[in-house]
């Protein structure tokens, strides 16, 4: 088929990485897929670049995702990039289309869902109000209060040691400005960011936390986007209670939400164990890729 590309202005520029994209049509200007590359920028990232393409499914196996995918590969090398990440469900097109095109799998998610109008509240209640001798529960909305943002962001390190398979992660540098950052993203979009942190009755700080997202709307599915625990605090059940202290305030503070989205990394057993034990149920698998250049 004939085949046009053309490189689109993207807007979603951002201080951490920037996107380049390309629309691919067909004789007659139909679009027919497209490309999306991230060109991280910070330091310890400015190697990689990630990749998202889709193709319209009536135009697949026409050549047409391997067009965007040799521009996107040509233009992350002409940015001195080194490998190039992607994303895709387990056992789709996607997923196959990666793998016969010289990407391998570096990582599987687990993807699970927990039914609100399933959940039995006395039992998060059980969970939640059980003492934890030496820490207390804190939580808020949005950005985190000035009183607590040095240790939020040491708490973020919770992340780094996460049993991930073998993907090249570039471990995140958070500060303070990139923390406010985050949660201003989240709220110029319209949704609402909600977290739970275990705070060290000792010394004030924080031991971990996790995170909520859930649409401004108030209806449809919230999103889990990170849940850690600081090493020198692990063993005391704290994910657990933080967890079921954040499903139990999405219950009380938004009454329509129908479920909770989460994702984990299949090896990272004790984080599945938490979650299969309050409730979340799994619904798929996805791939992480990665291509060396």
């Amino acid at each position: 088929m004939s085949l046009r590309l053309t490189a689109l202005t993207d807007p979603a520029h951002g201080p951490h990485g920037r996107r380049l994209a390309w629309l691919a049509s067909d004789a007659d200007s139909h679009p027919v897929g497209t490309a999306f590359l991230r060109l991280f920028t910070d330091p310890g990232r400015e190697h990689l670049a990630e990749l998202a393409l889709h193709v319209h499914p009536v135009e697949r196996r026409r050549r047409v995702g391997s067009r965007l995918l040799d521009a996107a590969v040509a233009t992350a090398r002409e940015h001195g990039r080194r490998r190039v990440i992607s994303q895709a469900e387990a056992g789709s097109p996607g997923d196959r289309f990666l793998a016969a095109r010289g990407f391998r799998t570096v990582l599987t998610l687990r993807y699970t869902r927990l039914p609100l109008a399933d959940v039995d509240t006395g039992a998060l209640d059980r969970i939640v109000e059980r003492p934890h001798p030496g820490y207390r529960l804190a939580s808020w909305r949005g950005t985190v209060p000035d009183h607590l943002v040095q240790t939020f962001v040491a708490s973020r390190h919770a992340m780094d040691d996460m049993p991930m398979g073998d993907p090249d992660r570039a471990t995140v540098s958070w500060d303070e400005d990139r923390v406010r950052a985050a949660a201003q993203a989240v709220e110029g979009r319209g949704d609402h960011l909600h977290t739970v942190a275990a705070v060290d009755t000792r010394d004030g700080s924080i031991a971990g936390f996790t995170e909520l997202v859930v649409p401004g709307s108030g209806t449809g599915d919230g999103q889990h986007y990170g849940t850690g625990v600081l090493p020198e605090h692990r063993g005391h059940g704290l994910g657990r209670w933080m967890k079921a202290a954040s499903i139990r305030q999405a219950l009380a503070d938004h009454p329509d939400l129908a479920g909770l989205l989460t994702d984990t990394a299949v090896g990272n057993a004790p984080m599945r164990r938490i979650n299969d034990a309050l409730g979340y149920a799994p619904t798929h698998l996805t791939h992480q890729h990665q291509r060396e250049l």
